[in-house]
């Protein structure tokens, strides 16, 4: 082998290990961009190993980058906005059955749009995360709510020798109280918006409305907004006047 061929042979080494090296060094900073609070999930679900965060969330672009979603039929969306409406209004009256109607909608919703069907809830997330990272802690959110309350465990209880004590505020089925439950139909509802939204213009819209509902909540908790197709701020806030 001559002398020349030897360098040549060299130099492509390492222009293919600079190349790598500029590959991994630009992949944290593209993950956090495209990942966002996901990214910092990730990274403290691994105890701080951002390595392990960044493999892990690169592992779902892989398997999930290439889902294209399936477009609603104009029949399929209203139907899926009739349930979302009617768990909104369930909730002031139970909060726990309208937390575990929210997760069995998100779970049909995003298998309807091409993701994995509810039954790999899992790998349902993961891909949802990758392609609507801001939005998918909600389903996580009300599906534990959902789990507590299908199971019947007493996340929020305490136990004593006579059996089981509600802990003060908890609802004693899902350990949470309600206005968690609240908040996590509120971040569902974000995600909900997301998929049965029919076009990004539609999307912003839905949007729109989820952020008019939190400015409401922040200032007032006592006003209704518009007409038609209530936010969900508006339903909630029964709740809470009744609870008042």
């Amino acid at each position: 082998m001559s002398t020349g061929l030897i360098i040549a042979l060299v130099i492509v080494a390492v222009v293919v290990l600079a190349a790598v090296l500029t590959l991994r060094a630009r992949r944290g900073p593209d993950l956090r961009r495209r990942f966002g609070s996901e990214y910092e999930r990730a990274v403290a679900r691994h105890d701080g190993d951002t390595k392990a965060a960044e493999r892990e969330l690169a592992e779902r672009v892989q398997r999930h980058g290439h889902l294209r979603e399936r477009p609603l039929e104009p029949a399929e969306r209203e139907r899926y906005e009739a349930r979302w409406a009617a768990a909104q209004e369930r909730f002031v009256d139970s909060p726990r059955e309208a937390a575990a109607e929210a997760d069995r909608l998100l779970a049909d919703l995003a298998g309807a749009r091409g993701y994995p069907n509810g039954g790999q809830y899992e790998e349902q997330v993961a891909a949802l995360s990758v392609h609507h990272a801001a939005h998918v802690d909600g389903y996580r959110r009300v599906h534990r709510a959902a789990r507590a309350h299908g199971n019947g465990t007493l996340g929020g209880n305490t136990r004593d020798g006579a059996g089981w004590e509600s802990v003060p505020g908890k609802d004693p089925e899902t350990g949470l109280d309600t206005e968690e439950m609240r908040e996590a139909m509120v971040e569902a509802r974000a995600l909900f918006d997301a998929l049965v939204s029919a076009s990004p213009a539609d999307h912003h819209r839905h949007r729109a409305e989820a952020e008019g509902g939190r400015h409401t909540r922040a200032h007032t908790r006592a006003h209704t907004r518009g007409q038609g197709h209530r936010p969900l701020s508006s339903a909630l806030h029964g709740r809470r006047t009744k609870e008042g």
